[in-house]
């Protein structure tokens, strides 16, 4: 007979950190992020040279984009498809193996220079399709097909990484290619879709707890499925055509949709928890990194990384530090609220995204950037990463 989920975590004997999936990826998720911004800066700095087969800007962009947001993804997937699905979690042994696979991804994109130049990317792209496959069976097994969208989301982000390695092998600057922006986009449709869920969600049921009256409009009504059909195209546009004056034109008005959606779940009324506002904050990252981009090419600048990065370090960064914080609280039986550890993590990584923004005035503020992530992360191991290696208290009788 199988065990309830709750049981069968409790009857895993080994290490805590492998008796659920958030916790191997988080930490170590964040681990790398400390770790990748550490080598970027000291190769900015021409102090060493990393033995990858991509070029310096292209390994950074891959890492963090690929190696850092896929450990995220496979965490939160591994922790909330159960719930989704009524089945079990996936604990012990199979996880700490499929940990492994990641890590050695990670190992072979480093390393690749020093292997044949198709192993790497075999290695790397192994982690994602695994995954995939593991939360194919979980979907397809429990009948929840509304979450499909999720897994097909996945899939497109797994395309978009085999596509960057593809480019990269070509001798292409891979940082600013195709492979790259498919690869953001499906991030921010990730974060479309899902903070379109939790954001209302998450808000609802804390202004309830609070007793506030006000409501957030009920997730994924008419009105968001439109703007998410209209940001399909846009982002598109945006994948086969960055540096047009019609992608800029159209990608203003996905910000403007997606602002208008955003003003609907009352964020104004939840200053008084940073653990919910934060979601909100994050979310904001996604009509300002459009709004940026469409000014970027109706106004003919031709560097975009600065706008480009409210998307990576701002949307993708915090709203995974978010979610992180909030899932690692919740499972592991502390409260659900920010104390000022959490508090200053939200705030350098909003520094870093913001300071990432005006590296073309002013090349030293990649370092503030690059220092603001790295305390970001950093604070989040020291403050969270004791919580992801113990067991869960015990509740008391």
């Amino acid at each position: 007979m199988a065990l309830p989920s709750a049981e069968q975590t409790r009857a895993w004997k080994g290490p805590a950190l492998f008796s659920l999936g958030f916790r191997p990826f988080f930490l170590f998720g964040a681990g790398w992020a400390v770790l990748a911004m550490l080598l970027w800066m000291a190769t900015l700095a021409d102090v060493i040279n990393l033995p990858t087969r991509f070029d310096r800007g292209s390994w950074h962009a891959h890492e963090f984009l690929f190696g850092y947001l896929g450990a995220v993804l496979a965490g939160f997937l591994l922790t909330a498809v159960p719930n989704w699905t009524g089945r079990l979690p996936m604990v012990g042994w199979r996880l700490a193996a499929l940990f492994a696979l990641w890590l050695v991804g990670r190992g072979a994109v480093l390393f690749s220079a020093t292997f044949p130049a198709a192993l790497a990317p075999a290695l790397d792209l192994a982690f994602p399709m695994v995954l995939g496959a593991m939360i194919l069976r979980e979907i397809v097994a429990g009948k929840n097909w509304r979450n499909l969208i999720v897994l097909a989301l996945l899939a497109v982000f797994t395309m978009a990484n085999a596509l960057f390695h593809f480019e990269a092998l070509k001798g292409d600057y891979a940082a600013q290619g195709v492979g790259l922006r498919l690869g953001v986009a499906t991030a921010i449709m990730m974060i479309a879709v899902i903070g379109g869920r939790i954001i209302p969600s998450f808000t609802h049921n804390w202004l309830a707890r609070s007793d506030n009256p006000a409501r957030p409009a009920p997730p994924m009504q008419r009105f968001d499925k439109l703007v998410l059909l209209f940001s399909i195209p846009v982002l598109m546009l945006w994948i086969v055509q960055p540096f047009t004056q019609l992608t800029g034109m159209a990608l203003i008005a996905m910000g403007v949709l997606q602002f208008a959606r955003q003003l609907r779940w009352q964020a104004h009324q939840t200053l008084a928890e940073p653990l919910v506002w934060v979601l909100h904050a994050a979310y904001a990252f996604i009509p300002l990194g459009a709004v940026a981009l469409g000014l970027d090419q109706v106004m003919g600048n031709p560097g975009t990384a600065g706008a480009q990065h409210l998307w990576m370090t701002g949307a993708v960064g915090a709203m995974t530090l978010a979610v992180m914080t909030r899932a690692t609280l919740g499972h592991t039986g502390r409260e659900l609220t920010a104390d000022r550890a959490t508090m200053a993590i939200y705030l350098y990584l909003f520094g870093a995204a913001f300071a990432r923004l005006f590296t073309s005035v002013w090349l030293g503020m990649s370092y503030v950037a690059g220092v603001l992530w790295l305390a970001a992360f950093a604070g989040f191991l020291v403050a969270y990463g004791p919580a992801l290696v113990r067991p869960k208290p015990e509740a008391q009788p």
